[in-house]
């Protein structure tokens, strides 16, 4: 067995007093912090993810420049690439991060698996060249980018466990639907200790 630790999109943005803030997103990160510095041998990959849009641009229609985001579809302006908001959030320690990817480059992205490395690696690449059979998933959103990239987690063959205690969602009704789609999915949803 070979495990992969996904990170997903722990950005000021997405945590407390970003452009998307959601509730508990500094927890999270500090709880990643935590649960790295406790087991990161255990890993053979950890990949870290982060939102990495255009800037001036829509983004694909990612992001509405002009009227009202619908928050389905559309968002406001988030993630600008090498903007602080686009940056870790403080509170996570990416010492022991091994791959790091960036995705939603000047269109729609969601999935972790639709990044790149800065060498243009695929992040199913890495997890060929490590084998990796087993992955645990953390970070934001919980029913957005976590749920994209915990279902492609599991439609690649891959064992997934979604850690519970170091995910935080934008709200609670459409992330415990995104927990049960995923338990539904084959995946175990469960806290890391």
């Amino acid at each position: 067995m070979t495990r992969a630790l996904f990170i997903v999109d722990v950005q000021n943005d997405f945590t407390e007093g970003g452009a998307l803030g959601v509730a508990g997103g500094d927890a999270v990160a500090a709880g990643i912090t935590a649960h790295l510095a406790a087991h990161a041998g255990e890993y053979d990959l950890i990949v870290a993810s982060r939102d990495w849009h255009d800037p001036d641009s829509d983004n694909g229609g990612h992001i509405a420049l002009e009227g009202t985001p619908d928050f389905v579809d559309t968002w406001p302006v988030h993630c600008i690439a090498g903007t602080e908001g686009a940056a870790y959030d403080p509170e996570l320690d990416t010492s022991a991060v091994t791959a790091e990817v960036k995705k939603g480059q000047g269109k729609p992205a969601y999935s972790l698996f639709e990044g790149t490395t800065e060498e243009g690696k695929t992040v199913a690449e890495l997890l060929a060249e490590h084998a990796v059979t087993d992955v645990d998933v953390t970070g934001i959103a919980t029913d957005y980018c976590v749920r994209a990239s915990a279902l492609d987690a599991v439609a690649a063959g891959l064992q997934v466990r979604v850690l519970t205690d170091l995910i935080a969602g934008v709200a609670p009704e459409s992330s415990e639907a995104a927990l049960a789609e995923l338990a539904a999915a084959g995946a175990d949803v469960e806290a890391s200790a």
